[in-house]
C-alpha cells in the first residue's frame, strides 16, 4: 500500500477527498478505495527533549549546569498527540511506499521527515519517499499536485535548515532563559524571564523605542515658503531649500532651528523678483502590488481592520482548510507559478460570487494583462496567498474572514489591472540667490488605484505635493508676493503598534547595525519567519514582557528590566539576522549545518557571562501567575519553564 503523511487532518481529509472511493475511516487514518492509506500528523509530533531526558539532574535548574549541550540529541513524543504517533509508527511498518504531504515550507518538511524516522524507517526506504507539495485544498489543485510528484531527498536541505533552527533554538533558549530566570528569582521575581534568539530581539526593539520616546525633547524648528506669481497672475507656494552655508543652525536631518535665519529669508525675498532655473515634468507608471504574502496580509488587515497578527493567521487558517477558499496562507512569497494564469477566469469568476463586493471590479478586469507576479523563478515551495476558484455565500463568513478575504481577493484582481499613470512636476526657482522648489503630483489614469479609491477619503501623500503647477520654462520671470514662516515641532518617534511591529519584522534590516548583514539583509531575510511571527508576538505578551494601551504595544517593566541585563548582541536583531541568513544557505546546499552548530556552540559560554543579574531588580513579587500559591522559586521556575517556547 501507498501511506500518505499529511501534515494535519484537514489536509490528509483533503487528500482523501480526490483518492479512491470508497472509504474506511479508522482512528487517525483513512483507507481509500484501492487499498491505500492516508493518514496525518497533528503539526509537531515531536519535540526535543528537556534536558532532564540528558541527565536527571537537569531537572533543578542551577548555574553549575550551565551550557547545557547535548552530545547525542533526542526527540521525544508530545504528551497529548502521542496516540497519533502510535497510528502512524504500525502504518509506517506496513507500508511499501510513503508520500510525504507536509506543509511546503521548512517547518512542513522537518515534521513528517523526523516522523519517518523516529519510528524507525530503514535508510533504502527513506530514499524511496516521494514529496507532494500542496498549496490548494480545493480538490483540482490537490489532484494536480499527487500528479506532480517529487523524490523526497531533493528536499534534505530544507530538512537539514529546519532541524538546525530547531536544535540551536533549544540550545540558546534553553540555555539562556534559565540563566536569566534563576538571576530574576535571586531578585524575587516568581515569573519565567524567557529568552530567545527572535522573541528578544524583538522585545529589544519595543524597549528601545519606549526609552526613544520618553527620552525625547522637543525642539521647535522653520521652514520658510515663498507666494509666487507669473506675469499670467497664477499663484504656486515654493519651499525654501537652506544652502550648505545654513549647516551651523541645522540639525542632522537639515532642518533649521535658528528663528532669526528664517526670518531673514523672509525678508530678503519679500517683493523681490524670482527666475525658474530648473522645469522637469516626468510621467510615470506604477504597476500593481504583487499579491500577499503572510506577513505583508497580516500589517495590511492590521492598519485597516486593527486585527492582531495572531488573529489574522487564524482567520487565514479558517479560510484556507474549513472554507477552501485561499491557498496555503504560511507564506513567504508574492509571486505565483505561471501555469496559475490560465486559472484566472475560473478564480476571479468565484471570488465575484464570494464577495458581490467586487464584482463589478471583476467586470472590469482585463484577464488578458499580465502582471509581473506570475514569474516562477521567484516562486519555490509555495507561491503567494491568493483565493481559489471555489465560491461560497460569503454572509456565511464571519465579518474577520470576510475582511481578510476581501483583502486577499482585491490583491488577487489588481493583477488584471492597468498601471497607475500620474506626472510628477518640479520647479526651482532662485530668488535673491536662494533656492526654492515646488512639486505637484498629477494623475493621468488611475488605472489599478481605482480598487482601492474610498469614497471622501484622500490617499495618503506628500503633503507639500501641490494638485498643479503652472506651465514655466527656465528663465521665465516670477514675483514674490510674500513668504511664510511656518513654526514646527519636531516629533518623538511613535509607539509600535500591531502593524508597525510586523513591519519591522520583516523590514528588519533597518534595525541591524552591522553595515555588511544590514546590505545583504535589505530586500532578504526578516526577523523569524511568516508562521512564527504571530505567534513569537503572542508569547512576549503571555510572558508578561508586552502590555497594550489602546492599538499601541508597549514593554512592560520586567520585560525593560530583561533587556537591560543581557548583552547588546541578544537584544538586537544582528545576531538573528545572521542565524537566518546561514539557515537559509543550509537550506541551498550553500552552508553546512556542523559549522553552525559549533560556532553557536562555542559562543554560549561567552553569553551566559556578559549577563547582568543586577539589572533584574526592583522585580520583586512581579511575574505571579493567576491563583498564585507560595512555592519555592525553583520549583516554580522549572515547572513553567520546561514547556516554555524559546524561540
Amino acid at each position: 500500500m501507498i501511506l500518505y503523511i499529511a501534515e494535519k487532518p484537514s489536509l490528509g481529509r483533503a487528500l482523501a477527498e480526490v483518492l479512491p472511493k470508497p472509504h474506511q475511516k479508522g482512528d487517525g487514518f483513512i483507507r481509500v478505495g484501492n487499498g491505500d492509506v492516508v493518514s496525518w500528523c497533528i503539526g509537531h509530533l515531536l519535540e526535543q527533549a528537556q534536558p532532564d531526558a540528558y541527565d536527571p539532574a537537569f531537572k533543578q535548574w542551577r548555574l553549575e549546569h550551565l551550557p547545557i549541550i547535548p552530545r547525542e540529541w533526542k526527540l521525544e513524543a508530545k504528551p497529548k498527540t502521542r496516540s497519533q504517533l502510535t497510528v502512524l509508527k504500525k502504518l509506517l511498518k506496513q507500508a511499501n511506499d510513503i508520500v510525504h504531504v507536509g506543509d511546503p515550507d521548512r517547518e512542513g518538511q522537518l515534521l513528517v521527515d523526523e516522523v519517518i524516522s523516529f519510528c524507525g524507517v530503514s535508510a533504502a526506504r527513506r530514499e524511496k519517499v516521494q514529496r507532494c507539495l500542496i498549496s490548494d485544498l480545493n480538490p483540482a489543485a490537490v489532484r494536480k499536485a499527487l500528479a506532480a510528484l517529487r523524490p523526497n531527498r531533493d528536499f534534505v536541505p530544507l530538512s537539514v535548515s529546519a532541524l538546525a533552527r530547531s536544535r540551536a533554538d533549544w540550545l540558546y533558549g534553553i540555555n539562556m532563559s534559565r540563566l536569566c530566570t534563576i538571576q530574576g528569582q535571586k531578585m524575587g521575581y516568581q515569573g519565567v524571564l524567557s529568552v530567545g534568539r527572535v522573541q528578544t530581539p524583538l522585545l529589544g526593539l519595543v524597549v528601545r523605542r519606549d526609552q526613544d520616546i520618553g527620552s525625547f525633547t522637543v525642539k521647535p524648528y522653520y521652514e520658510v515658503q515663498a507666494l509666487l506669481q507669473t506675469d499670467d497672475g497664477e499663484r504656486f507656494k515654493a519651499k525654501w531649500q537652506p544652502s550648505d552655508a545654513c549647516q551651523p543652525w541645522q540639525d542632522e536631518e537639515g532642518r533649521v532651528l535658528s528663528r532669526a535665519l528664517a526670518e531673514n529669508v523672509i525678508k530678503r525675498i519679500q517683493g523681490q523678483s524670482g527666475r525658474v532655473v530648473g522645469a522637469e515634468r516626468k510621467q510615470r507608471r506604477q504597476a500593481p502590488p504583487l499579491p500577499y504574502n503572510l506577513s505583508t496580509l497580516q500589517i495590511d488587515a492590521a492598519r485597516r481592520f486593527g486585527l492582531s497578527a495572531k488573529q489574522v493567521l487564524d482567520v487565514c487558517q479558517t479560510l484556507y482548510e474549513r472554507h477552501k477558499l485561499i491557498t496555503y496562507p504560511r507564506s513567504d512569497c508574492r509571486y505565483l507559478p505561471e501555469d496559475h494564469y490560465h486559472q484566472a477566469a475560473a478564480v476571479t469568476g468565484a471570488l465575484a460570487q464570494t464577495c458581490p463586493e467586487l464584482a463589478p471590479a471583476v467586470a472590469e478586469a482585463k484577464l488578458s494583462l499580465r502582471s509581473k507576479a506570475w514569474n516562477d523563478k521567484k516562486v519555490e515551495a509555495h507561491h503567494a496567498i491568493i483565493p481559489t476558484a471555489r465560491a461560497m455565500d460569503g454572509g456565511k463568513l464571519s465579518g474577520a474572514e470576510q475582511n481578510v478575504y476581501q483583502l486577499i481577493a482585491r490583491q488577487y484582481l489588481v493583477q488584471f489591472y492597468p498601471p497607475w499613470e500620474y506626472a510628477d512636476k518640479q520647479l526651482d526657482v532662485d530668488i535673491a540667490g536662494g533656492r526654492f522648489i515646488a512639486r505637484s503630483r498629477q494623475q493621468m489614469k488611475q488605472g489599478w488605484k481605482a480598487l482601492f479609491a474610498q469614497p471622501g477619503k484622500k490617499e495618503d501623500e506628500d503633503p507639500e505635493l501641490q494638485p498643479t503647477l503652472p506651465t514655466l520654462a527656465v528663465g521665465d520671470a516670477l514675483l514674490c508676493l510674500e513668504g511664510e514662516l511656518l513654526d514646527k515641532l519636531t516629533q518623538p518617534p511613535k509607539h509600535f503598534t500591531d502593524a508597525t511591529l510586523l513591519a519591522a519584522m520583516t523590514n528588519i534590516a533597518r534595525y541591524v547595525t552591522d553595515g555588511e548583514l544590514k546590505k545583504i539583509l535589505r530586500d532578504t531575510d526578516g526577523l523569524g519567519t511568516e508562521a512564527t511571527r504571530a505567534g513569537i508576538i503572542e508569547l512576549l505578551f503571555n510572558r508578561g514582557f508586552l502590555k497594550r494601551e489602546g492599538k499601541q504595544i508597549r514593554a512592560t517593566e520586567a520585560g525593560t528590566k530583561l533587556i537591560a541585563s543581557l548583552p547588546e548582541s541578544a537584544t538586537t536583531p544582528d545576531m538573528t539576522a545572521r542565524w537566518e541568513a546561514v539557515l537559509d544557505a543550509i537550506s541551498r546546499k550553500q552552508a553546512g549545518y556542523q559549522d553552525f552548530m559549533a560556532e553557536l556552540e562555542a559562543s554560549l559560554p561567552v553569553l551566559i557571562s556578559q549577563v547582568d543579574p543586577a539589572a533584574f531588580r526592583g522585580l520583586e513579587g512581579g511575574g505571579k501567575p493567576k491563583n498564585f500559591r507560595k512555592r519555592k522559586p525553583r520549583k516554580t521556575a522549572a515547572s513553567a519553564g520546561a514547556k516554555a517556547k524559546m524561540r
